[in-house]
């Protein structure tokens, strides 16, 4: 699936770009991707779905070449966003989300009917409440770099070591710092959310996702399973091998499982 168009779209004070690969004017799949993500670190997930699919992966406000965050940022301006990415397309076959991007689409589908709802390791509070204030102060210091380490340390975990690996990396930091911005404003709305006792209430179909690695796990294993204790309907599938950024370390192995789910529900 080559082919890809870009639409904007105009949302609350602000606007997103999608990226929609095969017939804009057929039901489509749609993608929302978490922190620290776009749509292009998408694309190769989206070319290796089912070729019969319209695939459209959402590019979240704060990120180019979408729109600013706006001062009134919270989930609902997410919720809000994702539910007009979807009106784009003429039907909706499924919805995607990844991490909190996975948060957005089980809260979108608690206000609009999904078909089927695919989440990847998604979060909710209390995730990354730890950091808040180190985030701040990194945000109001404009200082990415900050940002990026106190993400990567405090939020994920990562160890010192992997962290520095990946800084002595220029174009892996540089895209890091480009993604960095929108941080602490993102996990401060996850927290600040609260808890629902029930998610995607209006889903007719719901598969979650946890990567092997990270099953039962701190901070993305246990935060999904939180989140599955508030999805009683939903499927729990393990991804063989991977962990939290499975659509950038094995993106073939992601998109095959994400073929399956659909093809089962065709």
């Amino acid at each position: 699936m080559e082919q890809m168009i870009q639409k904007q779209v105009t949302v609350n004070g602000s606007w997103i770009t999608v990226d929609v690969y095969g017939d804009a004017d057929k039901d489509a799949i749609v993608l929302i991707p978490g922190a620290m993500s776009d749509a292009t670190a998408w694309r190769h997930v989206a070319r290796h779905l089912d070729g019969r699919q319209t695939v459209a992966v959402v590019n979240r406000r704060g990120r180019h070449p979408s729109g600013p965050l706006t001062d009134a940022y919270s989930l609902a301006t997410e919720v809000k966003d994702a539910a007009a990415a979807l009106k784009e397309f003429a039907g909706v076959r499924a919805l995607f989300g990844w991490s909190y991007g996975g948060l957005i689409a089980l809260h979108l589908a608690n206000e609009v009917a999904v078909p089927h709802l695919i989440a990847y390791e998604p979060i909710m509070a209390p995730f990354g409440a730890q950091a808040l204030p180190d985030l701040r102060h990194a945000h109001e210091e404009a200082d990415l770099d900050g940002t990026v380490e106190v993400a990567l340390r405090r939020v994920t975990g990562m160890s010192e070591e992997s962290v520095e690996a990946l800084r002595s990396d220029e174009a892996v930091w540089n895209g890091l710092l480009r993604l960095a911005s929108p941080v602490y404003a993102e996990t401060l709305a996850i927290n600040e959310a609260g808890h629902q006792n029930t998610l995607a209430t209006m889903a007719e179909r719901i598969d979650l996702v946890v990567g092997e690695l990270n099953r039962g796990r701190a901070p993305y294993g246990t935060s999904f399973d939180d989140v599955a204790s508030r999805t009683p309907t939903a499927v729990v599938h393990e991804l063989s091998g991977q962990g939290h950024l499975a659509h950038l370390e094995a993106p073939e192995h992601l998109a095959a499982l994400v073929n399956r789910l659909l093809d089962s529900t065709a």
